[in-house]
């Protein structure tokens, strides 16, 4: 499952970075950039709920341990 919380945060990395391409710094908020700042606030959003994951499973893992 590590695996795929790695390949999530990446895919999520490359959907920031593509969406930060079409956004028109003029308008905002008007037309095509409207969707990508959507698409970057979900890649953020997909890589903190990935972090939090992986963090709550390295806490399992030592609770486990101990």
């Amino acid at each position: 499952m590590k695996i795929f919380s790695i390949i999530v945060i990446a895919i999520a990395t490359l959907l920031i970075v593509f969406n930060f391409t079409k956004l028109d710094f003029n308008n905002l908020l008007e037309g095509d950039s409207t969707v990508a700042l959507i698409g970057i606030i979900s890649g953020f959003c997909a890589i903190l709920l990935m972090s939090i994951y992986l963090v709550s499973k390295k806490i399992e893992n030592k609770s486990k341990n101990n």
